[in-house]
Formats: C-alpha cells, structure tokens, sequence
C-alpha cells in the first residue's frame, strides 16, 4: 500500500509539472492586452484626503478600463435615454458611443472639423452636452463654433446647425467645453487649442481666450477675457456659482465666479491651485474637464487624475489615474463617474 501511496504521490507532481508548462505558453495578441489593461489598472489608486470623501467614495473601489486604443478622448457625455456615453476623439474627428456591453461604435464622423486639409493636432469636436430640449450640442475645435446636431440622438447625422461662431463678428478661437444653466442660457470657454499653432495661429481673429455665456436671446455675453487657457466649465447647484479651470502649466488653477445673473459676475476668486504639481512625476495632466455633482461637490480633472473638491475648494480625496486626465462625466443617478484618460475610457463606482 506504501508503494501504491508513493506511485500516486509521483503521478500527482508529474500532472502538475505538466499543467504549469502548459500555463506557461506565450500569451495571444488579446491575451496581452488584457495583461496591459490590468497592469495599467494595478497604478490606479483613491486618495482620501478627508473623511468627508467617505460619503461619495470607497478608497478600495476599482477603477475599471472599459474601453482603450483612442488617440485623445473628451467630452465624455452619459445618454439616459438608452444608457450609453458619447465621447470625442479629438485628434480623429469622432464621437464614439460606449454601450452598457461596452461596446464602442464611431457615432458622428467628422465631429469638429467638416473642411478638407486641417494642419493642426485637434480637428474633431471636444465637449459634448444635451440641451434641456435634449439636442445634442458640440464644442467644435476645426470649425471654431458651438454648433448643435442636426438630428435627433437615435438617428445620428454629422450635419450640423452652427449656435455661435464670432464675438462681435470675430470668429471664435476653438470652443472647448459648457454647460447649461436651468434658464438654458449656455456658458463655455474658447482656449485656442483647435488652432494649428494655437496663441501664435495667423487666422486667430481675438486677442484675448473667452470664457462667455450664450443667452436664450442669442446675445453672447464676454464673462471673462483675462483667462490664457479657460479650459473646463461648470456650474453650482443652485447656479450661483461659475467654476472653471484653467490649463496654464504656470498658473494651474480653478476659478470661482458669483453669478447675479445670467451671463453677470460680481468677482472671480481662487478656489485651488495646482501649480506646484505640475511637470512632477506621476502628476501628467493640467486643470481640465469638470462636472459638479447635485450636492455641490466638485470632480475636476488635473495633475494626475481626478481631484474632488467641496464648494469651498477644499480637496476631499484624489483619483489617481496615472494618465492625462482630460474630463469626467456623471450618470444621471450619479452612481458612476467616466473618465476620459488619454487614450482610454474609465469609469470608477461611487456612493
């Protein structure tokens, strides 16, 4: 019986020998892009920077890749009617649409540039919002205007109706991303990234990059002009508030404004500086994208990821991405936010 015990003993290692050298075999091309996706995701971390973040997020929530291999995503925009998210790829002159199976489609191509011939980095649309009559409303960089769908979102069409493309009949430099206030007066900012050569393009009509409102009237109203690169866009709650961002590596910051009506501010103040991250390792990324949640906290991409904020501008916590963090997008139930990270698309669980 020993012997018997002895010969099972070896047979049993024998199998096992041969398992581990089957398992060992070089992986296939999609086998080694999981293997990527979950060593990029392995960097990815929370930062609690104050209890209070422990009512909107977990420190040990996963941070999911849904879907990867753009060039530079934007815009991202959840869709409640059909549960999906629209988001632009700059550089490719697309929208794409990620379903709930994350499967990704181009839904709009050309997105921002409808000419022929474009010189510069980013042709395609960039920030993407619903009207509150439920348009779908393109901050187009090659054409330089707010443009809206000329289609309704279940029957896409790359035809568009420009909303404005001048300031008192100079052309806009390249509208970057808005927001709607509950009157429908539209808020957005014009850096001049959409411009091959940017601040130094010879066809850049203003001197100056906007940061404006869009009446209901038509009227557009200059909020600010003293902002280099007015880059992401939001607005408070109670709509009392203007935040936007700023993307200048020598002043990487968010600004508040006090609304006293629509298109009118009484002062801009400081609400975070992230000058002093800036250009340090693992810290990719400037003031970008933002998106305020229904109780008044801030996520706003920046220096390595997402920061999220309360009203006063004090930093509760920091999703760690490890990528050039563009922009963030809620859903409706805000249970998820997506983020737009170079050449992916994330997404991280919250409270």
């Amino acid at each position: 019986m020993k012997n018997y015990g002895v010969i099972l003993f070896l047979v049993f290692i024998l199998i096992a020998c041969k398992k581990v050298k089957k398992e060992s075999v070089k992986p296939t091309e999609a086998e080694t892009e999981i293997v990527k996706e979950s060593n990029i995701s392995s960097d990815f971390s929370i930062e609690i920077l104050d209890d209070a973040a422990l009512e909107i997020i977990d420190p040990v929530t996963p941070i999911e890749v849904l879907a990867s291999g753009f060039e530079w995503t934007e815009g991202p925009l959840w869709v409640e009617d059909g549960k999906y998210l629209l988001f632009s790829d700059i550089p490719n002159n697309k929208v794409y649409k990620l379903d709930s199976q994350n499967d990704t489609i181009t839904y709009l191509h050309p997105s921002g540039f409808s000419g022929e011939n474009f010189t510069g980095k980013e042709p395609g649309s960039n920030g993407l919002l619903l009207s509150p009559k439920g348009d779908l409303i393109l901050m187009q960089h090659g054409d330089r205007s707010v443009s809206k769908m000329d289609a309704p979102l279940h029957a896409q069409a790359a035809t568009y109706a420009p909303l404005i493309d001048n300031y008192k009949g100079k052309r806009l430099n390249s509208p970057n991303d808005g927001v709607f206030d509950s009157m429908g007066n539209l808020y957005f900012t014009d850096p001049p990234y959409g411009l091959p050569e940017r601040l130094n393009d010879p066809e850049r009509e203003l001197d100056f990059q906007g940061v404006y409102c869009l009446l209901t009237s038509g009227e557009l109203v200059l909020v600010d002009s003293k902002i280099k690169f007015p880059n992401g866009i939001g607005l408070s709650p109670d709509g009392r508030a203007l935040y936007v961002a700023e993307s200048n590596p020598e002043k990487a910051v968010w600004y508040a404004y006090h609304l006293v009506a629509p298109g009118k501010t009484k002062n801009r103040t400081l609400l975070a500086d992230a000058t002093h991250l800036v250009g340090k390792e693992g810290q990719d990324g400037l003031p970008d994208g933002l998106k305020v949640h229904s109780n008044g906290t801030l996520f706003a991409t920046g220096p390595g990821g997402v920061w999220i904020f309360d009203p006063r501008g004090k930093i509760l916590a920091r999703i760690n991405t490890g990528q050039k963090t563009a922009n963030c997008a809620l859903t409706t139930d805000e249970k998820t936010l997506f983020m737009t990270a170079d050449d992916y698309i994330l997404s991280v669980a919250l409270k």
